[in-house]
């Protein structure tokens, strides 16, 4: 049975919402995100809109519980409306925006159904949590510096690493990365225009890229005349995050992947995130998760579903504090125990 036929038909009351703000100071910007509180039969459920542009959570939370959700729907019609509806009070900046807060709407809604139901996801889909693989993302400054991973390493020798590579590294910068060997995948950014990550595509960087690293899955390369030669002997490596939204963009990829990010936020429908899910299976396609800056209940949500549909791959979901600037002693090591929380889409911690 397809993944979103066991979930479309879950009874769903909703009553209301309410909308919560969260907010933390980065390197360089501050991070917002809104978790939806959508609540019905005296359980509530949760989920966080990841995007990134500050004043569009502030005019989230200004506009209030506008949306007419309320009433008594099934899992999938709830969705179909949510999907209906425009979310946002003003014209979005990007696009994708749309996206991350349908996902933030539909997967609070999973969740809400879920608990009055009594029941979690993993028993609703049919699968076990297993202990999941993650890595750590980084950017390593500007100017470039080997300190985010030195600090990382020494705390935790077994951390594995995604790194987001640019043309500011240097030859000794790699050489150095190399020889740790906790570089499992590196992000080009190649698809990213008009955002503060933006890589142009620069051939010494791919190739240092595909000389230095060549276990590594290579994430996002733009590839045109120059760039297209050095990737085309490593293809069995290279994998796509930014242009995968839907399911038909597997099918217009540059060529069929061995492996693809799939972000729920950047999906949106939780019909197609499902169809995602079961259609690489199908295909033979690995998945790995990824996260989106989450400050709540989404990056719990993320890392549970890695744990059911892709537990063995390098999910770039690692627990928060690994993002901060020293991440502190304690935290737990990959494989991580999912945990999830008796009924409800979420980790016990966030239940």
């Amino acid at each position: 049975m397809p993944t979103f036929d066991r979930l479309a038909g879950l009874p769903l009351r909703v009553d209301g919402y309410a909308l919560e703000d969260r907010r933390q100071d980065w390197q360089h910007f501050t991070r917002a995100t809104t978790t939806i509180h959508l609540h019905g039969a005296g359980e509530q459920g949760l989920g966080e809109d990841v995007t990134y542009q500050v004043e569009e959570h502030d005019a989230l939370q200004a506009a209030g519980a506008v949306l007419d959700l309320a009433g008594e729907w099934t899992l999938e019609a709830f969705c179909e409306h949510v999907g209906a509806l425009d979310l946002f009070p003003a014209t979005p900046q990007t696009e994708v925006s749309r996206l991350y807060r349908r996902w933030a709407f539909e997967s609070a809604a999973l969740d809400l159904a879920l608990r009055q139901a009594g029941a979690p996801l993993h028993e609703v889909v049919g699968r076990d949590p297993v202990p999941l693989t993650f890595v750590n993302s980084l950017r390593l400054g500007e100017p470039p510096t080997l300190e985010p991973v030195r600090v990382r390493l020494e705390r935790y020798p077994t951390l594995r690493l995604k790194l987001d590579a640019v043309s500011e590294w240097t030859e000794d910068m790699f050489a150095w990365l190399a020889q740790t060997g906790a570089v499992d995948s590196v992000d080009l950014k190649g698809m990213y225009r008009g955002t503060t990550v933006d890589q142009p595509p620069d051939p010494v960087l791919y190739r240092r890229v595909v000389e230095w690293f060549p276990e590594a899955w290579i994430e996002d390369p733009w590839l045109n005349a120059k760039t297209r030669p050095i990737l085309e002997p490593h293809r069995d490596r290279v994998t796509w995050d930014a242009p995968i939204h839907a399911l038909a963009d597997l099918d217009g990829l540059p060529w069929p992947p061995r492996m693809v990010n799939v972000k729920p936020s950047r999906v949106g429908s939780l019909r197609e995130l499902c169809a995602m899910y079961d259609a690489c299976a199908r295909r033979g396609i690995g998945m790995y998760g990824g996260g989106q800056g989450e400050l709540g209940v989404g990056r719990g949500q993320i890392q549970l579903l890695a744990a059911l549909f892709h537990p063995d791959a390098p999910n770039d979901v690692a627990p928060r504090p690994y993002n901060d600037a020293v991440p502190p002693p304690g935290l737990p090591s990959s494989p991580l125990d999912p945990d999830p929380a008796p009924i409800g889409f979420r980790r016990a911690d966030d239940a």
